[in-house]
């Protein structure tokens, strides 16, 4: 039997993701959802398939650890440092606001006050995900209203990491079963926990910072790829399991600091990306696993709630954000923007609802709700900036036939190069940057465009024009002013990214020299049929070189 439950799960459970995945990619709608709806489908609530519900929860936990590592990898306290002023403080008192509104909802509907605070904190944290995407789509993480966004998120996400610490030692006074006991009963065990939490914290930056890089630059000499990507999951799986089993934390802390730890060198990051495939697929297994757990009937048995709680997470979670923001000085478009980003919730809300359903505190209409509410929201948040792009739309022609102030767009607006018979350079990877080097020494022209903000910064602090973005979007090839281009060089490795740029330069200059890079004759293939003029495939290129140099040459 070549069958398993395991085998039939995961199978399963990727092919839905990607189909469904794939399709609201489409439409311009998170991917997370689609992983969510495919969870859904193979569920117990609905007709067909039903995957093993116990396998799915081990894959589930898998996942929460690979995603709060990934959280944690991608943690800047420098990003946080640059907006304390604004949003800790906004955070906070939009965490208790949000908090306050789901308990009182939790209170109408007849919860216990425990089932009822769960459930508002599950709707006061935003998706990672879905804020640093749309971040990135508009081009605002470099501005000041993305870094409050930003800032904003890593305290929401801090605050649930504690909160996943103190829920478990917390669950019985908030079920009401302490309610006779005295004030040691409860602070023995706190003070425990926290003990525990501050050991953990204290091994890991006196052992973990020294040992962790020491382990990836020791594999990194001996040349092996496979050993260069495997510490970083033995890494992350193991320490998460370590800070289990040896200091009683959970797993969503371990991997979370284990991230941390592990994003402090360039070649930890290296090793990070190494890892990033199936990091990725353990994590569309978690949010397959959370919509498992959906029962789809709440939407009609429940619909008043249902509502309510989407009002709570892009209203009541926005207006507060909005007054929060305003009450700090900043502008109507700051505040706004913000609001905006947080009108979602998204993997926290999954792992905090998961959480207190265990616990006995929440109820499983609570967890139902929760990830509807996620469900819709996500949906709905694309809506949110685009009312937002119309209203500034009319503001800003009524403010200049007022001659007033103009409100700055939701889309952080991309201006044109002013260079001309330059040479577009897209990636600044091994491959660009070695080009960059020779085009500056020769003083050749020319304008980067690369995904990586840390290479952009760097590279503007040189005094060479670049641009942080997707360069597959054709806003960004139409800012390096293709038109006029001497010619476009596609040094990305991904192939596929290369056909969408190349294909976009194309439609916008029919003339100009585009050279590509590839890594086989399918891609090769591939460039040319988007318009490629020139393909380079690395591996030849070495070969000759090679060659060029063997003694007696000539003969050859």
């Amino acid at each position: 039997m070549h069958h398993t439950p395991l085998i039939s799960t995961i199978v399963v459970g990727l092919v839905l993701a990607f189909i469904f995945g794939a399709l609201l990619q489409r439409i311009r709608i998170s991917p997370i959802v689609g992983y969510l709806l495919a969870g859904v489908v193979m569920g117990p609530f609905t007709p067909g398939f039903v995957a093993d519900q116990a396998l799915a929860t081990d894959l589930a936990e898998i996942g929460v650890i690979l995603l709060m590592f990934g959280v944690g990898l991608h943690f800047s306290l420098d990003d946080l440092l640059s907006v304390r002023a604004i949003a800790i403080p906004g955070a906070i008192v939009q965490i208790a606001a949000a908090t306050l509104m789901g308990v009182a909802l939790g209170w109408f509907l007849g919860w216990p006050l425990g089932g009822s605070i769960v459930f508002g904190l599950a709707l006061s944290v935003a998706s990672t995900v879905v804020l640093l995407r749309a971040m990135q789509e508009r081009r605002l993480l470099d501005t000041d209203r993305g870094r409050i966004a930003v800032g904003w998120l890593i305290v929401e996400d801090l605050a649930m990491v504690l909160a996943l610490v103190m829920l478990p030692v917390l669950a019985g006074l908030m079920k009401g079963e302490g309610a006779g006991a005295s004030w040691q009963a409860l602070a023995i065990p706190l003070g425990i926990t926290l003990g525990k939490v501050a050991a953990f914290v204290v091994f890991m930056l006196v052992v973990g910072k020294r040992v962790i890089p020491w382990i990836l630059h020791y594999v990194a000499h001996t040349g092996s790829r496979e050993l260069f990507r495997l510490p970083v999951l033995a890494i992350a799986l193991g320490v998460a399991y370590g800070a289990s089993e040896l200091f009683g934390v959970s797993f969503a802390l371990g991997a979370f600091f284990a991230g941390i730890i592990l994003a402090e060198s360039e070649l930890s990051q290296r090793a990070a990306q190494e890892s990033l495939p199936l990091r990725d697929a353990f994590t569309v297994l978690f949010f397959v696993s959370v919509g498992m757990l959906f029962d789809p009937t709440i939407i009609w048995r429940q619909p008043g709630p249902l509502l309510a709680t989407v009002a709570i997470i892009i209203f009541g979670k926005s207006i507060a954000a909005f007054a929060i923001v305003r009450m700090f000085g900043r502008p109507n478009s700051t505040a706004l923007t913000v609001s905006a980003s947080l009108a979602q919730i998204g993997e926290f809300s999954f792992i905090l609802a998961s959480l207190g359903v265990s616990l006995s505190l929440l109820p499983e209409a609570g967890r139902d709700l929760i990830l509807a509410g996620a469900i819709l929201s996500i949906v709905l948040n694309p809506l949110c900036f685009s009312a937002l792009d119309r209203w500034f739309d009319r503001v800003k022609t009524a403010t200049v036939e007022s001659t007033q102030k103009k409100e700055t767009p939701t889309r952080e607006p991309l201006p044109v190069t002013a260079l001309r018979d330059h040479v577009v350079l897209v990636g600044h990877g091994r491959v660009g940057s070695y080009i960059s080097t020779v085009l500056k020494e020769k003083a050749v022209p020319f304008i980067v465009v690369e995904d990586s903000r840390a290479a952009v910064e760097e590279l503007n602090n040189k005094g060479i024009e670049a641009i942080s973005s997707n360069a597959a979007d054709p806003e960004v090839v139409f800012a390096t002013n293709i038109a006029n281009a001497r010619c476009l060089l596609v040094a990305i490795p991904d192939a596929f990214e290369g056909g969408q740029v190349v294909e976009q330069a194309r439609l916008m200059n029919a003339k100009l020299p585009i050279i590509a890079r590839a890594h086989s004759k399918a891609e090769v293939e591939h460039l040319k049929r988007h318009g490629a003029n020139i393909v380079v495939m690395g591996e030849h290129e070495i070969a000759r070189a090679m060659i060029a140099d063997i003694p007696g040459r000539t003969a050859l």
